[in-house]
C-alpha cells in the first residue's frame, strides 16, 4: 500500500471513530504523513510534521497510540509514528502587511505570524468584534422581510456532542420542510446556540428556495403583534401575516406564559400552518411539559413533533468554537490559549464569545501577540470571580448545616418537607452560584433529572420575591458561602 493511500485510509478510520469536532480540530488540518520502511523487522515509520509544540504534545498524548494501531492494522505490519515540528517558512508579522484585503482563513499561522506570500492583513473594520444580529434596516430587502441573520448558517455553527441531535434534526428540516419533525422544539439554557440553529434552517431553505415565505421572530414580537391587532380589531391582518408562511421560526416561546389571547392566536396560527404542511421551529428555555402558565392544548402540540435539547458545550467543542470564531475575525488563536479560555469559561457559547472578544481587543490595544499570559491579563476579572466561586458540595454542606439535616439527605430519595425544602434551596443556590448545568447539578443531587432541578430553581426563585423570611435565609447562606 502506498504511503499516501495508507495515511488517507487511516484518516478515514479516525474520522469514523472520533467525535466530529475532535477530528476536525486535531486530525483534519494535519499535512499528509510520509511513510518509510524502517528496515529489517522494524516495520514502517510514519513521519508526521505538525505546526507547533502544543499541537505536537496534544496529538502525542491523545491520539498517537490509536493512529499507530490503525496504521499497523491497515498495513499488516508494525507502524511507528514519528512526530516532529514542521520546518518554519520565512515569516513576516501580520501588522506589517498592507491593509487592502482580508487574510484568507488558514493562511495565518498559530503564533500570530504568517508566510511572506500570504494575503495582506485585514482592515480594522474587518477585524472588529463578531457582528450582533444586524438591524433590519441595514439588511438586504429579503433579509429584512424574513428577519433572518445571514451570518448564522450551518457552516458557522460549530458541531459537537452538545448540539448533535438538534443540529441533525435541523438539517433534516432544512432539507425537507413540512415533512419530518414538525414541529421541531429546541430547548436549552441561554447562550447555547438555539437562535443560531433556527436561523441556519431559515438561511438553508432560502438558499434552496429564495421565494419561500420564511419568518423569524422572538416570542415578544408575536405578543406585540397580537396586542396591536387587538387594539385595532384587525385580526385578519394577523392571520394573513402568519397563516401563509412556509416556515415559522420563533424564539423563547416561554414568554407566552400567562398571555391567554396571545396563546389563542398562536394556537390558531399553529394549526393553520400544520394543516398546509408548513414547518414550525420553536425554542424555549425548558421542555414543553415544563412550561408554566401555557395552555395544555399548546404544550401537547409542541411535544407532538420532535423535542431536542442543546446542552452546554464540552471542552473540545468550546476549544473548536474559539478557534473558529477567531478565524472568522482573521486572527489566529493558538490552541493552548483556546484551551486556557475554554477551561475557564464553561457556562455557554455567548460567554465564550465574550471572553474571546476581550482577549482579541486586549491584544489589539496593547499591540501584543496572543498567548496565555495575555489571556490571563485580559480575563483577570472573570478569573477573579471564578476563584471565589464555591462548589456544589460546599453548598450542600452549608445548607444541610443551616437546616440541621444530614448531607446524605441531599442525595437521598426521601421527600418529607423537612428534607425536600432544603434540597430545593441547595439546588437553587447551586444554579445561582456555580457554572454547573442543570443536568450536572441533578447528577450531584443523587442522579436527579434536570427538570427536577429546574422546578426547584423556579420555585425557590419565585418564592424569594414574595417571602421575606426565605429571602433573609438565602441572603445569610449566600454570605456564608462567599465567605
Amino acid at each position: 500500500m502506498l504511503g499516501a493511500d495508507l495515511w488517507q485510509r487511516g484518516c478515514e478510520r479516525l474520522a469514523a471513530e472520533l467525535p466530529e469536532q475532535q477530528f476536525n480540530t486535531w486530525i483534519r488540518p494535519l499535512p499528509p504523513a510520509t511513510v518509510a520502511d524502517g528496515g529489517a523487522g522494524d516495520g514502517l515509520v510514519i513521519s508526521l510534521r505538525v505546526p507547533n509544540r502544543f499541537k505536537l504534545d496534544w496529538i502525542r498524548n491523545q491520539y498517537a497510540g490509536r493512529i499507530e494501531a490503525i496504521l499497523s492494522e491497515l498495513a499488516g505490519k508494525p507502524a511507528k509514528l514519528d512526530l516532529a515540528l514542521a520546518a518554519r517558512e520565512p515569516l513576516t508579522r501580520v501588522a506589517a502587511a498592507p491593509a487592502s484585503q482580508p487574510i484568507a482563513v488558514g493562511q495565518v499561522l498559530h503564533n500570530g505570524l504568517r508566510p511572506v506570500a500570504a494575503a495582506p492583513a485585514a482592515t480594522p473594520a474587518a477585524i472588529s468584534a463578531p457582528p450582533a444580529e444586524p438591524a433590519l434596516a441595514q439588511l438586504p430587502p429579503s433579509a429584512s422581510r424574513h428577519r433572518i441573520n445571514p451570518a448564522l448558517t450551518f457552516d458557522t455553527l460549530v458541531p459537537g456532542r452538545a448540539n448533535q441531535m438538534a443540529r441533525t434534526a435541523a438539517l433534516h428540516v432544512a432539507g425537507a420542510p413540512g415533512a419530518m419533525y414538525n414541529p421541531l422544539f429546541i430547548y436549552g439554557g441561554v447562550g447555547l446556540g438555539k437562535t443560531h440553529l433556527i436561523h441556519a434552517v431559515g438561511n438553508a431553505l432560502l438558499k434552496d428556495k429564495p421565494d419561500a415565505r420564511v419568518l423569524y421572530l422572538h416570542a415578544e414580537q408575536f405578543i406585540s403583534d397580537v396586542v396591536k391587532n387587538y387594539q385595532r380589531k384587525t385580526f385578519d391582518e394577523l392571520k394573513a401575516k402568519y397563516h401563509s408562511l412556509d416556515l415559522l421560526l420563533i424564539d423563547d416561546v416561554q414568554f407566552f406564559a400567562g398571555k391567554d389571547r396571545t396563546q389563542e392566536e398562536f394556537f390558531n396560527a399553529f394549526e393553520a400552518l400544520l394543516a398546509k404542511r408548513a414547518h414550525i421551529i420553536m425554542t424555549s428555555d425548558t421542555y414543553p411539559k415544563g412550561l408554566v402558565d401555557i395552555d395544555e392544548r399548546l404544550t401537547s402540540r409542541f411535544d407532538a413533533g420532535l423535542t431536542v435539547a442543546i446542552e452546554p458545550p464540552e471542552l473540545e467543542m468550546r476549544v473548536a468554537i474559539l478557534i473558529k470564531k477567531a478565524e472568522a475575525e482573521q486572527t489566529p488563536m493558538p490552541e493552548d490559549v483556546a484551551f486556557f479560555i475554554a477551561k475557564n469559561v464553561r457556562a455557554n457559547v455567548r460567554e465564550l464569545e465574550g471572553a474571546l472578544r476581550k482577549v482579541l481587543a486586549y491584544s489589539r490595544f496593547s499591540h501584543k501577540e496572543i498567548n496565555i499570559q495575555l489571556a490571563r491579563e485580559a480575563l483577570k476579572d472573570l478569573l477573579s470571580i471564578q476563584n471565589r466561586q464555591v462548589s456544589v458540595e460546599n453548598i450542600q454542606k452549608t445548607v444541610a448545616d443551616f437546616y440541621k439535616i444530614k448531607i446524605a439527605d441531599m442525595y437521598s430519595k426521601k421527600r418529607p418537607a423537612s428534607i425536600a425544602r432544603p434540597r430545593q434551596i441547595a439546588m437553587y443556590l447551586a444554579k445561582e452560584m456555580t457554572q454547573k448545568s442543570l443536568p450536572e447539578i441533578g447528577e450531584l443531587f443523587g442522579g436527579r433529572d434536570h427538570t427536577t432541578v429546574l422546578h426547584a430553581v423556579r420555585k425557590i426563585g419565585g418564592e424569594r420575591q414574595k417571602n421575606t423570611e426565605l429571602n433573609q435565609q438565602l441572603h445569610v447562606l449566600e454570605q456564608t458561602l462567599k465567605g
